[in-house]
């Protein structure tokens, strides 16, 4: 050939990929083409989301995975041998790094790592649980936090010793409750009597575990004072962690002092809280309406607060620095500011006392800052994957919390408005039209509009599953407060503790104050508009678990498959819609149960009053009605012997008092909940005290003729913060008055709340 190539050289041809089958003459076959291209289609989709690049934003996912297995099972992992399986599946990822089935042994590696972190930090924390009620118990310890309730106070002891005529069971910390104003310092030594009781129980199967939660704080029992306070020389000195303890809550009783002599009520409250993350003395109309309009996310310290902070921090440093020509010519200010800023976010960590929502806002604004710091690209979803890897390294256990949840879901969101969303909605920032609506700033209030939105919907499903209630004017609430709160409230905190050494910062508390009743203003506006509760009822872990899913995949992945999370999220809600309310609902003490009547709402017998018992079963059955509403005992017919009231099917159910009405009940009654030991020969079905102390309290669903039941304790499970064998003990801390006449420091009965007792 004239080019001097070879004429058995095959000639390339331009085509598509993968090649398509030759048709068969004269006959047409679409379909037969159709499947072999959707399937390379979503092998070219799947090998896009593996490729390089696109691993580290789902190690955190993997990780997670595995913490939360690690809460599913019915008993305690040996921790050695999850360990031990952790690095060994580590080590086979590492050596197939360069195996195409590296990306699947990188999950399973992270998951086995993370069902081994939870389970090695379970055993290093080890310590009893209070199995039984204590009275009349002696202790004596260091107070290591303390915190303001509207009708109590409370705080938690570091047990030093521990003295019961009923027990011998040494508790490490416990919680206390005391009346107002008598609450001992942080880092005293103190001596008191207090009654104790084991940490709370979840109200119902599928409810928070409030147990778990303080098991992963130390603590292993809950109570109050009985009588006075005493403080004592401390037989040790306080350890480092201690004094650190007591030095920030001094510099928070202080902020609190100096915001306390110009605002009071729920303005100085939330000023408070804004600053130092102590959010408790906020009064409850304010509280709830706060969460009902969804403005509740401004009352607890996360990555908005912090973004605020570090943000003031970086443009006020780096201005005031450009003010000098030298130095922008010569040194890198743009990072010094972002040094800055990150100083400033670490003391707003410690001063704030650190919670999970705060440590991951942390964590991200230090990477974000850090990546400024060293050029580069700083808001992507590899800054969120290392923020998540962090706070569940270090607190795997947050996984199960409302905050870490909610907190992760909507920056999850944000990260990908970011990402995704803005690239495509301003995409030709230079047409004219859009020009000059930038200019009138409506691609910010567009952004605030999105942000609202994403953040709001990316939290509802955790929202509905915990707290049982959407918040329909979000996006309402939140265009017409924050931003007051970010140009006027946060800056003016940040500048009056900056003024504070000065005695400069009152003007600043009053800006404050300007802006928080703006904030309260809108709040209570937003929570009175019609509709503005929106009521869900319980639906259990399942539909969630769909539903983060579906949230995860429409974040993370890149190529059309991202819409099969929209599938997840679709199926999230539609099952979350057919799981069918219980018809019986019995407390773990045996003193409450709820029956579902005729007009398909929860009637109540009860031989003791528990209204926040009855709060959260109103709450899960999007029941509106108060703990005390009169409705609730509606066919309901008591006497001394017990209760009777009738199913939806006109079966009656007893709750049985005195061993005499067996005869009546065990004829009548399709079930009988009773504490007293029933007759031989007695027809009906009976759940008993005995059962409630080993399975807790249960829900009951009608099955043909017959009851399903679901329980707080299945048999067989047997975790530390729950165990299912003989009484052991968690200990709380607590604190020291100062020297002096003891001051009597228990609260009134009705000032004691559920989780007190």
């Amino acid at each position: 050939m004239a080019n001097g190539g070879s004429t058995n050289r095959p000639r390339a041809q331009a085509g598509i990929w993968p090649p398509r089958a030759a048709p068969v003459a004269g006959v047409s076959r679409p379909s037969s083409a159709f499947w072999p291209s959707l399937l390379a289609t979503w092998q070219q989709w799947i090998h896009a989301e593996a490729g390089p690049g696109r691993l580290l934003p789902w190690v955190p996912v993997a990780f997670g995975t595995g913490i939360a297995l690690y809460f599913s099972a019915g008993r305690e992992p040996v921790a050695w041998v999850t360990a031990a399986t952790a690095v060994l599946l580590c080590g086979v990822a590492f050596l197939s790094r360069r195996r195409n089935w590296f990306p699947l042994l990188v999950m399973i590696a992270a998951i086995a790592s993370g069902f081994a972190v939870i389970s090695l930090k379970t055993a290093r924390i080890a310590h009893g649980v209070l199995a039984r009620p204590l009275y009349s118990v002696a202790l004596s310890g260091f107070v290591e936090t303390h915190e303001e309730r509207e009708r109590t106070d409370r705080f938690v002891l570091r047990v030093a010793s521990m003295e019961s005529p009923r027990s011998q069971l040494k508790l490490e910390r416990v919680r206390l409750s005391v009346k107002k104003g008598t609450a001992p310092g942080v880092g005293s030594f103190v001596q008191l009597k207090a009654r104790l009781q084991p940490p709370l129980s979840p109200l119902r199967p599928g409810s928070y575990d409030f147990g778990r939660d303080l098991y992963f704080q130390g603590i292993g029992a809950s109570g109050f004072v009985t009588g006075g306070i005493k403080v004592a020389d401390p037989p040790t000195e306080p350890g480092w962690r201690l004094r650190y303890a007591a030095t920030m809550q001094g510099l928070r009783d202080a902020i609190d002092g100096r915001i306390r002599t110009v605002l009071s009520g729920d303005a100085r409250a939330i000023a408070t809280a804004l600053l130092t993350g102590r959010r408790d003395a906020i009064s409850a109309p304010v509280n709830d309406a706060m969460f009902i309009s969804g403005l509740g996310h401004v009352l607890s310290i996360s990555g908005y607060h912090m973004a605020v902070v570090a943000g003031v921090v970086f443009f006020a440093v780096r201005a005031l620095l450009a003010l000098i020509p030298i130095l922008t010519v010569t040194f890198p200010i743009k990072k010094w500011a972002a040094a800055a800023a990150l100083a400033a976010a670490l003391f707003y960590l410690l001063l704030s006392g650190a919670e999970v929502a705060t440590q991951r806002s942390f964590f991200m604004t230090a990477v974000v800052l850090i990546a400024i710091m060293v050029d580069r690209r700083a808001i992507t979803f590899r800054t969120l994957a290392v923020a998540a890897m962090v706070v569940l390294a270090m607190a795997p256990e947050a996984l199960v919390h409302p905050s870490f949840q909610m907190s992760f879901a909507a920056t999850l969101g944000l990260v990908a408005l970011v990402q995704i969303g803005m690239p495509v909605l301003f995409a030709s920032p230079d047409h004219s039209a859009t020009a000059r609506v930038a200019l009138w700033g409506g691609r910010e209030l567009a952004m605030l509009v999105l942000a609202s939105l994403v953040a709001g919907l990316a939290t509802t499903p955790y929202a509905a599953f915990h707290f049982h209630r959407v918040t329909p004017y979000g996006v309402l609430a939140n265009l017409l407060a924050m931003p007051v709160v970010s140009a006027l409230v946060m800056p003016a905190g940040l500048l009056g503790l900056a003024a504070m050494p000065f005695g400069l910062d009152g003007v600043f508390w009053r800006l404050m104050e300007f802006g928080i009743q703006w904030m309260i203003v809108v709040t209570q506006w937003v929570a009175a508009l019609p509709g503005a509760i929106g009521r869900v009822t319980a639906f259990g872990s399942g539909p969630l678990v769909a539903a983060s899913a579906g949230l995860i995949l429409l974040g993370l992945l890149r190529t059309p498959l991202r819409f099969t999370g929209a599938g997840m999220l679709a199926l999230s809600m539609a099952w979350a819609m057919l799981v069918a309310p219980p018809d019986i609902l019995i407390s773990g003490d045996g003193h409450s149960v709820a029956v579902r009547g005729r007009d398909g709402r929860l009637h109540l017998m009860r031989s003791a009053k528990d209204s926040f018992l009855l709060k959260e079963w109103l709450a899960a059955d999007a029941d509106p009605r108060s703990p005390d509403d009169a409705s609730l005992a509606e066919g309901v017919s008591c006497d001394s012997a017990g209760c009777i009231t009738a199913l939806a099917d006109g079966r009656l159910v007893a709750l049985t008092l005195r061993s005499d009405a067996f005869a009546d009940d065990c004829v009548q009654a399709a079930l009988i909940v009773t504490a007293r030991q029933p007759p031989n020969g007695c027809a009906a079905p009976l759940i008993s005290f005995a059962t409630l102390q080993s399975r807790g309290g249960m829900v009951l669903r009608g099955y043909q003729g017959r009851f399903v039941a679901e329980e707080v304790r299945p048999n067989g499970v047997d975790r530390p913060w729950s165990p299912a064998g003989p009484e052991v003990a968690e200990p709380q801390a607590g604190g020291a008055l100062p020297a002096g006449r003891p001051v009597d420091a228990t609260p009134a009965e009705t000032d004691v709340q559920a989780e007190d007792q």
